[in-house]
């Protein structure tokens, strides 16, 4: 299958979504942390897989790429 990588506001990113970043950064979504620190216009989107724990906080106006398979 081949990977491509599609555009979508950060408010459509779902658990289980593998996402990147403008820096080039990856990570696989495990946990959405909505309204994070009480503001309404930031998300923290939570890697907790067994290799890395990591937390990533996007304002809500954010667009992100996120993986899909495509069949070749």
């Amino acid at each position: 299958m081949a990977e491509s990588w599609t555009t979508v506001p950060a408010t459509d990113v779902q658990a289980g979504d593998r996402i990147r970043f403008r820096t080039g950064f990856e990570m696989l979504v495990s946990r959405i942390e909505r309204q994070f620190l009480g503001r309404d216009d930031l998300i923290a989107f939570i890697e907790d897989t067994p290799a890395r724990w990591y937390k990533h906080p996007v304002a809500t106006a954010a667009e992100l790429e996120v993986a899909s398979q495509e069949p070749q």
